[in-house]
């Protein structure tokens, strides 16, 4: 990974830390007095200057002191831009400014118009411009990403609603969660769902003024689960296919890995190596975001060794399924950053022959006889829920709406045993 460049104590350029190893150059502004260490491996969510580059930014970071003029600033903004100019691995490109909350002073503002030519795009977080910002092409495009409470600080300049002003263009996204540093990981303002968003905004946002970077996010996911699935599957070669600090949660079971160490042992202890050699993954549809990939698919495979991450501590059946999965894959730049796998862990008791028919129904209810003992239809599916999937038309609908609480037979446990 390429190293941090420390300019001074308060400018640094961040070289991209994406595979492809160039793109777009970034400044962001940062107060001076927050801390932006990673603490721990249990922060997923880096700080700015590590996040923009894992985007393929190469970025250039400011820290802005409470007290410094505009003349300070300038000298900053002048060193860190002739460093990106000068840098390998910063493309020939419009330059973007970050801005983190209180960042946003007037000096500042003025600092950054002294270099419009440059700095064309603006993003500010957690804060609102003081003024506006008008650049020397025209009106500079504004994104802003403000928290809950941002109107009860009487000191905070006034927002202009989502649209267009006469002056320039501004869009202004506002989240439930309060706190201006609602998305600087080692704050205690930070709310993790707010920042995702707003990140995922930002690059939205950020694309559609520039031409990148651009990624095929469909075809990174596809050579990650090769490299878990196919004939060339490695623990390490899938590692580096995902960020510095990535995390993968199986909702039903919750299995996974929270940073590179533990996700890393997971998948040589638990995943990569023990699955079934016939294991497949079919896909039933994809739908590709400017961070995500969202995937429907069919996992099978003979349950032959114990597949813990599916159903823990369960030895083979030696019986073959097949489980309706979804898949939510995030991305930083040109590798993943998080993945969470959802399927009905019913369907596969089901499959496996380990859930019954019925189970036993304690509670009371209308028409309920005194001393006998009841029982509900599991409503739960076996393979029907594969074929269904794959084709609509497979299966009825609507079978289980008949389903219906009985009275035991002699006290057995149910029939499905």
């Amino acid at each position: 990974m390429p190293a941090r460049i420390q300019l001074t104590p308060h400018c640094s350029i961040q070289p991209p830390l994406s595979r492809r190893g160039r793109g777009p150059p970034m400044i962001i502004f940062v107060p001076d007095h927050l801390d932006l260490s990673l603490n721990d491996q249990t922060v997923l969510d880096p700080p700015p200057l590590q996040k923009w580059a894992e985007e393929s930014y190469c970025v250039g970071q400011v820290l802005v002191g409470k007290h410094d003029d505009q003349d300070t600033i300038e000298t900053k903004i002048a060193m860190v831009r002739n460093h990106l100019s000068r840098h390998a691995s910063s493309e020939e490109h419009d330059m973007i400014g970050i801005v983190i909350s209180d960042a946003a002073t007037t000096a500042a503002i003025e600092a950054i118009e002294a270099f419009s030519l440059d700095i064309v795009t603006l993003v500010f977080f957690g804060c609102y411009p003081p003024q506006p910002i008008v650049g020397s092409r025209g009106d500079t495009p504004v994104l802003v990403h403000l928290p809950r409470d941002y109107e009860a600080n009487p000191n905070n300049p006034k927002v202009i609603s989502r649209g267009r002003n006469e002056q320039y263009s501004i869009i202004v996204y506002r989240y439930l969660h309060p706190g201006s540093f609602f998305t600087i990981s080692s704050h205690k303002d930070y709310g993790r769902s707010a920042a995702s968003l707003a990140h995922s905004r930002t690059l939205e946002f950020l694309k559609s003024k520039h031409d990148g970077p651009h990624f095929d996010l469909a075809q990174i996911w596809d050579e990650h689960t090769s490299l878990e699935f196919g004939p060339d599957k490695s623990v390490e070669a899938t590692m580096a296919t995902m960020v510095q600090e990535p995390y993968v949660n199986h909702v039903p079971t919750l299995t996974g890995g929270i940073g590179r160490e533990r996700l890393t042992s997971f998948y040589r202890e638990h995943f990569i190596h023990s699955n079934s050699e016939d294991a497949t993954l079919e896909l039933v549809s994809r739908t590709v975001g400017i961070d995500r990939v969202v995937d429907e698919f069919i996992f099978k495979c003979t349950h032959n060794k114990v597949i813990d991450w599916l159903v823990p501590g369960v030895p083979p059946t030696y019986l073959y399924i097949r489980i309706p999965m979804t898949a939510i894959v995030g991305f930083r730049g040109d590798r993943l950053c998080h993945e969470h796998i959802s399927w009905d862990q019913g369907t596969v008791l089901r499959q496996l022959g380990l859930m019954p028919e019925y189970l036993p129904f304690p509670y009371i209810f209308n028409g309920r006889a005194e001393g006998k003992t009841y029982e509900y239809r599991v409503p739960v599916a076996g393979t029907e829920t594969a074929r269904k999937l794959a084709d609509a038309k497979a299966e009825p609908s609507n079978g289980m709406l008949e389903f219906a609480v009985r009275e035991a037979m002699d006290g057995e446990r149910g029939d499905g045993w």
